[in-house]
């Protein structure tokens, strides 16, 4: 056999082998990411629930889902350790304080400056207004509605 015929097949093999490779450590660090886990840490299940760990067990994990409610998990539903700081982040809600972006109550104040708001305002009431009131004329309403020989809501169907 030629070396030509025998590539193919190595190359597969080398495949394979880096694939396993990666996999394999990505399993180990979720390992030991579990393992370093202690009571008192906020966790994210991989189902998405954001809990407090409060015991460690062989396979098991007693998680704080609510004040007072507790819940067993396997060790292996845990996805993610999380820092307090996270933790706090998305489940109270604290923000943190080094942030200094402010965010308005309103778009306006990011598109247009006040003097052109003004402007816009004085503008608005200047225009002259639409007369919405009802024609007091009969002849006239009923000269709108005969355009065709048909009043409003005559259809040709008998």
């Amino acid at each position: 056999m030629s070396i030509v015929t025998l590539l193919p097949f190595i190359v597969l093999i080398g495949a394979m082998f880096l694939m396993t490779r990666s996999a394999k450590k990505k399993q180990q660090a979720a390992a030991q990411m579990r393992n370093e886990m202690q009571p008192g840490t906020g966790v994210r299940t991989i189902g998405g629930m954001y809990a407090t760990v409060k015991e460690i067990g062989d396979e098991t994990v007693l998680l704080e889902v609510a004040p007072g409610v507790h819940a067993v998990y396997a060790k292996n539903a845990i996805g993610a350790v999380l820092e307090d700081s996270e933790y706090n982040r998305i489940v109270h809600g604290d923000e943190e304080s080094d942030s200094e972006t402010v965010v308005p109550d309103d778009a306006s104040s990011l598109t247009e400056t006040a003097d052109a708001t003004d402007k816009h305002v004085e503008t608005v009431e200047d225009a002259p207004k639409a007369d919405l009131t009802k024609k007091s004329d009969a002849s006239e309403a009923a000269a709108e509605g005969q355009k065709d020989g048909k009043t409003d809501g005559e259809t040709d169907a008998k």
